[in-house]
């Protein structure tokens, strides 16, 4: 595709946008030929790129997305980050962006830091992962392990659970996820965020359980702190320490290198009073060429 039809697509794609966060343009599903390096986001009236790796026809992508966004009746701001380059650095290439910038998700308010290097506090491809522990979380214990800026904790309270533990090793991570919270108003009794190497701090975890509902949504992989090819299987063998007789566990896994039966076999050899139930289908402005390669969300229940 040319850079003409891209940018054609992207506005087609916006002109159902709203406030919400909406993936307009998921190059990295592989879809579009040439074009895996790219994606672009619409939120509210920012425009949003990412840049993977550099190519040939940047410029010219760039200069074309411009004129779009002037010309556009919806949006007047304009971000790209190159995550190809040392520090991943971002630029606002047209406006300004707000000085406490937020996305809206289904109602819940989450903070978003389009100026940050890799990550911006926020992954919209988990949306339906967080619906669903809305959907199921009301009265419930819950455990959010790699709780980044604890999203699926937001999610949770706003289900109606009882209690959640947010666990990860980032102080200034968890810190976001106090104001997420904030940003709600949300009752913050109940609510933990324990900054924990959940690896070596299953005694603490236990303590405070056990759990009615468990999240493990780890990085791919993580110099130092996670291998999900010999780390998760160390979570999984704890797993009926800390569960409840009736835990429901979503298990989560955005390796490309890894499939769904890498889990569900992990789970059957080392905890198999979880049952597999379902994979949750992902969005479909996430679309990939190859399912299996995209986010996988999986869900277990356990039966004693």
């Amino acid at each position: 595709m040319q850079v003409k039809d891209i940018v054609a697509l992207i506005a087609k794609n916006t002109q159902t946008t709203n406030e919400e966060f909406q993936r307009v343009f998921h190059g990295r599903g592989g879809l579009y030929d040439g074009w895996r390096h790219l994606t672009v986001d619409s939120i509210n009236n920012i425009l949003s790129v990412a840049l993977y790796f550099e190519e040939e026809h940047e410029s010219e992508l760039l200069e074309a997305l411009q004129t779009f966004v002037k010309e556009s009746q919806k949006f007047d701001t304009f971000v790209v980050q190159r995550r190809y380059q040392k520090g991943a650095p971002s630029e606002v290439l047209i406006g300004e962006l707000p000085q406490d910038l937020y996305i809206l998700e289904n109602g819940m308010k989450l903070k978003l830091n389009l100026l940050s290097n890799k990550n911006n506090y926020y992954f919209p491809d988990m949306k339906n992962g967080r619906a669903f522990v809305r959907e199921i979380a009301n009265e419930k214990h819950v455990l959010n392990l790699f709780s980044y800026t604890c999203a699926f904790s937001v999610a949770a309270k706003f289900g109606g659970a009882k209690s959640v533990v947010n666990i990860d090793m980032s102080k200034g991570a968890l810190k976001v996820g106090m104001a997420n919270h904030s940003l709600n108003q949300l009752n913050p009794k109940g609510v933990s965020f324990l900054p924990y190497n959940i690896l070596k701090s299953f005694s603490n975890i236990r303590r405070k359980g056990p759990y009615d509902l468990i999240i493990i949504d780890p990085p791919s992989f993580q110099k130092g702190s996670f291998e999900a090819t010999k780390d998760y299987e160390k979570i999984i063998k704890k797993l009926p320490q800390i569960a409840s007789d009736a835990c429901i566990l979503l298990a989560c896994l955005n390796s490309p290198e890894l499939e769904s039966n890498f889990l569900i076999e992990l789970i059957e050899q080392w905890a198999p009073s979880f049952k597999f139930q379902k994979r949750l289908p992902n969005l479909t402005e996430f679309a990939s060429a190859d399912e299996e390669k995209s986010l996988k969300n999986l869900i277990f229940t356990r039966h004693i």
